[in-house]
């Protein structure tokens, strides 16, 4: 598909943003400046940046407890995440929500869940108010495969189906749901065949190619605008860190498979298609990776300058005025 190099310069941006932005967040955590749990999007960049780049502004996505990704592909300021991270009164819940709830409505960013499946439904309201307002915008909702196979994931596509809603489902199958394999929970090894049974298009993607996530979401986004609802894109990536960050957590999963996944990194891929092309060279990437790390220096900074939440705040933001 015809991109300008601006366009594809910008998603490289944003992969790489991601990638930096989790790497010095489990760094951090690590080193006890970071409080809570932290679930790096590490590996899995292409799905959320060539997902939001068939977005609008005002299109409204919904993430899940490894939401840093989607958050960043959706223009949110690396300040006021990282401040929330480290739990201070500048980050985007004041510093009380942490990790898995950042939320940004006026980016279209309806927020983080740590409950599997949690956002399904909550996402397709946005798409039935969308809907109803009729201006042609979409929802989209992040889910893992764990979450394919809880009752919102099913109940949700299935009214979606029944009333056309402008919605996008998006599997980010990574293999494993915690520590347990898919192969193990799933009867069909492709999520996105259950699509067939609500009579909607179900696709299969390389979750490990933006471009590839990109012109399915392109053709998905057009379909819904077209009042014709929604579609199920499966992407088959892979997480290189554990569930969690936490220090001295198990990791089941085969080393071998774990680096022949890391061989396949989707922002190197990307690299080397564009150099192929000639829209980027080595010392323009290297500059660019320089920038993006002096952004990440500057949140982290932001946030260690930032006071923590006062203990009256506790009681706060916990009920509509």
């Amino acid at each position: 598909m015809a991109l300008t190099q601006e366009k594809q310069l910008e998603m490289l941006r944003i992969m790489q943003t991601i990638r930096r932005f989790e790497e010095r967040a489990s760094d951090d955590y690590r080193a006890g400046d970071i409080y809570g749990v932290v679930h790096c999007y590490i590996g899995e960049e292409a799905v959320a940046t060539g997902v939001c780049a068939a977005l609008n502004p005002d299109d409204q996505i919904i993430s899940t407890h490894r939401g840093h990704g989607h958050c960043i592909a959706k223009g949110a300021d690396l300040k006021r995440m990282m401040a929330e991270l480290y739990g201070r009164e500048t980050g985007y819940c004041k510093g009380k929500g942490g990790s898995m709830h950042i939320a940004d409505f006026s980016i279209g960013m309806l927020g983080a869940n740590g409950i599997v499946a949690g956002g399904i439904p909550i996402v397709t309201g946005a798409g039935l108010a969308a809907q109803l307002e009729g201006k042609g915008r979409v929802a989209v909702s992040f889910f893992g495969d764990g979450a394919s196979n809880a009752g919102p994931f099913h109940e949700s596509i299935n009214i979606a189906a029944a009333w056309k809603l402008p919605m996008i489902y998006v599997c980010e199958n990574n293999l494993y749901a915690a520590s347990t394999p898919a192969a193990s929970t799933l009867a069909h090894r492709d999520v996105a065949a259950r699509a067939a049974g609500y009579d909607i298009p179900g696709v299969v993607v390389d979750g490990n190619d933006v471009m590839a996530v990109y012109g399915a979401t392109q053709e998905a986004v057009a379909r819904a605008r077209k009042g014709e609802g929604p579609s199920l894109i499966e992407c088959k990536t892979y997480r290189w860190r554990g569930h969690t960050e936490r220090v001295g957590g198990a990791d089941p999963r085969p080393q071998r498979e774990i680096r022949a996944w890391q061989e396949r990194d989707p922002i190197e891929r990307f690299v080397a298609g564009l150099m192929d092309q000639g829209c980027l060279t080595q010392e323009a990437w290297q500059e660019m990776d320089e920038e993006i790390l002096a952004e990440i220096e500057e949140s982290v900074q932001f946030s260690k300058e930032s006071p923590f939440p006062d203990l009256e705040a506790a009681v706060e933001d916990v009920f509509a005025e």
